[in-house]
């Protein structure tokens, strides 16, 4: 009885609490520049594994992307909540997200 009054609590209590506040972070991406297209404020960065990341810069974003060039190593943060599992194939940067050039070649 004990055993399944503790999965009741947890299932009810702390299951929800942790995932809410897992849910709730940002993410951060770390890698270079591959593509980037000031008129269209977009660029890519491919990860350590190869994979390819898309974002656009949002007007009041703060970002200044004539800083950035094309092999740079960057961290990409975006500072509010995405899903747990990636983020979208072309994500905004908005006001509080940041890219910081971390080395070049």
């Amino acid at each position: 009885m004990k055993t399944i009054a503790l999965s009741v609590l947890f299932a009810a209590v702390i299951f929800p609490a942790f995932t809410s506040t897992v849910s709730a972070e940002g993410r951060t991406v770390v890698g270079r520049i591959s593509r980037l297209d000031p008129a269209a404020r977009t660029f890519s960065v491919t990860d350590g594994i190869g994979t390819m990341w898309n974002f656009k810069v949002g007007e009041g974003s703060g970002i200044e992307l004539p800083a950035l060039k094309v092999g740079d190593r960057v961290e990409v943060t975006i500072a509010r909540a995405t899903p747990l599992n990636m983020m979208s194939a072309a994500d905004v940067l908005k006001k509080g997200d940041r890219v910081t050039v971390v080395g070049g070649y």
